[in-house]
């Protein structure tokens, strides 16, 4: 009886609708992109790696320990044949002394590719942030999208059920009535792309997430709206030269090649290798020392200097690639966010508010006489495409603040 109550529930269970998440607001999405994307995750791996590098460039060398056996008389033919008579055991111990802070060198230089892969991973969030933040205001703009399509609809079946009292009326034609109930489709076609356009905007944030919620479950809230934002131009610059990651990993990049040309020019050094031995037996007292210095006459790392010394200048013109280009974004970003915002002043002081009175003006016209039908369906597409105008600037000036704030390398609009 049990089990058969369980598997009752079970299906009464399935058979009910998925319970909806609470929305997640843009820094819950960030925190989850972070903590859950696997690109951050992986590209965050390789800065474990380079740590593990550290700790393998400041290793010491490991001394060396031999044993040696000596005087072995195997030709002697007289009796008696004693060939390890006279055999000496000799043990010692030999270390290679590195000159000219080589291993310091290598740890320093090992450690600043640490700080350019730090940045280099800060400009890969710079770019995805910019991606996730797209998703993002795609899937607001359609939310928004959609409750517009669904207000027009509402609207206009009460328009529709004026016109039906006024056709039952007698008040006008059935052609015209048709006419008017015929423009319905193109309400219900806005309402069904806002549907499958907020759907997509969800399924590309969720990718961005690596989230298995399901679609119909997942939902976001955020601010859909401009709002007034003071910027300077020049603090911009400013900002994104102190901010930009990029810009970051260039000066690192410059650092490490000053670093790698100290390095090969302390590699060109000789290091000695010293070394202590002792017999342990035959003549008491038997121990000595010595010093190996290799001869480097024809190998001097020559290669290595020249090609770390242009690695400095090639890393400087890098820089200056980077700087150039931080300019041309800031400009180019500055240049677009300023355009829209122009833009949808006007529609905020004007636009909206006179096509939502022509619409409201001419439909009561209609209602009494005073408009003809193809005044009243112009007045409804004119609201309409207005509104859906206005909405799709608001998400194009979310992209070009989003693009600004990327070129800065830091968020300078909410």
């Amino acid at each position: 009886m049990r089990r058969l109550i369980l598997i009752a529930l079970a299906l009464a269970a399935a058979g009910l609708p998925a319970r909806a998440a609470a929305p997640l607001t843009y820094d819950q999405v960030v925190e989850r992109f972070k903590l859950n994307n696997p690109t951050v995750a992986a590209d965050l791996v390789t800065i474990d790696e380079s740590r593990a590098n550290e700790i393998t460039a400041n290793l010491r060398p490991n001394p060396d320990i031999n044993l040696t056996n000596d005087q072995y008389e195997f030709l002697h033919f007289g009796p008696p044949y004693r060939p390890m008579a006279n055999v000496e055991v000799i043990a010692g111990v030999s270390y290679l002394i590195e000159r000219r802070n080589k291993r310091q060198l290598r740890f320093q230089s090992a450690r600043e590719q640490t700080s350019i892969l730090s940045s280099a991973h800060q400009d890969l969030l710079r770019n995805l942030m910019f991606t996730l933040r797209a998703a993002f205001v795609s899937a607001l703009q359609a939310k928004s999208l959609l409750a517009l399509a669904q207000a027009n609809l509402d609207y206009y079946d009460k328009e529709i059920a004026v016109s039906r009292d006024r056709f039952n009326a007698g008040d006008i034609a059935k052609i015209d009535f048709q006419r008017v109930e015929l423009q319905r489709v193109q309400f219900e076609s806005d309402y069904q792309s806002a549907l499958v356009n907020l759907r997509t905007a969800k399924i590309q944030l969720l990718q961005l997430l690596n989230d298995r919620t399901p679609v119909d479950t997942f939902d976001i809230t955020g601010d859909f709206d401009f709002k007034q934002t003071v910027l300077i131009l020049d603090e911009l610059h400013q900002q994104a030269l102190a901010s930009r990651p990029d810009l970051i990993a260039a000066l690192a990049s410059i650092e490490q090649a000053h670093t790698n040309n100290k390095l090969a020019w302390a590699n060109g050094s000789t290091d000695p290798t010293v070394g202590l031995a002792t017999t342990l037996n035959g003549s008491p007292g038997g121990s000595g020392y010595s010093i190996d210095f290799p001869l480097r006459i024809f190998d001097k790392n020559q290669g290595e200097k020249e090609r770390t010394a242009l690695e400095i200048q090639r890393s400087e013109r890098a820089r200056d690639a980077v700087v150039a280009g931080v300019y041309s974004d800031v400009d180019s970003a500055y240049t677009a966010v300023m355009s829209v915002r122009g833009l949808i002043l006007t529609y905020k002081s004007k636009y909206l508010d006179e096509a939502a009175q022509v619409r409201d003006t001419v439909a009561f016209a209609y209602q009494h006489g005073g408009a003809s039908l193809l005044d009243f369906l112009e007045a409804q597409k004119s609201y309409r495409d207005t509104q859906v105008a206005y909405r799709n600037l608001i998400a194009s000036y979310l992209n070009a603040a989003a693009q600004l704030n990327m070129a800065v390398g830091r968020e300078v609009i909410p």
